[in-house]
């Protein structure tokens, strides 16, 4: 299994940005893919998930209403829309994989298998 994450870069607070995270090589759809941000000094944090059968999606408290997470089936390309950005969001944005999860896991690091390589998000205020 391969993730890609690209579409990160340099905006100014209030502002937009959409995060592609690119999957290939699962052969069961029974996955859940999260997206998980790192701020220089911190631990990884979670941000968003969407379980892939199932479609549930699931939100930290403080991206909740400002960030989208969705799923492109054709291009096996899962989507973080995030709007209103602040300088806290700031960060590397990391997509993740993980086979068979249940709801409990989806916002724990060590859960996921699979990583994609990290793109880099900075909000200026």
């Amino acid at each position: 299994v391969q993730l890609q994450a690209f579409g990160g870069g340099l905006v100014q607070a209030g502002g937009s940005l959409r995060l592609s995270c690119t999957v290939s090589g699962a052969t069961s759809s029974n996955y859940a893919v999260a997206w998980f941000r790192q701020a220089s000094g911190n631990e990884r944090e979670f941000v968003a998930a969407r379980r892939w059968n199932s479609g549930s999606i699931h939100y930290s408290d403080s991206v909740k209403g400002r960030f989208t997470i969705s799923r492109d089936n054709a291009k096996n390309t899962v989507y973080l829309q995030m709007t209103s950005l602040k300088p806290e969001d700031s960060g590397i944005y990391y997509c993740g994989l993980s086979h068979g999860l249940i709801v409990s896991q989806l916002r724990i690091p060590r859960s996921y298998n699979y990583w994609g390589q990290g793109t880099q998000v900075t909000v200026s205020s």
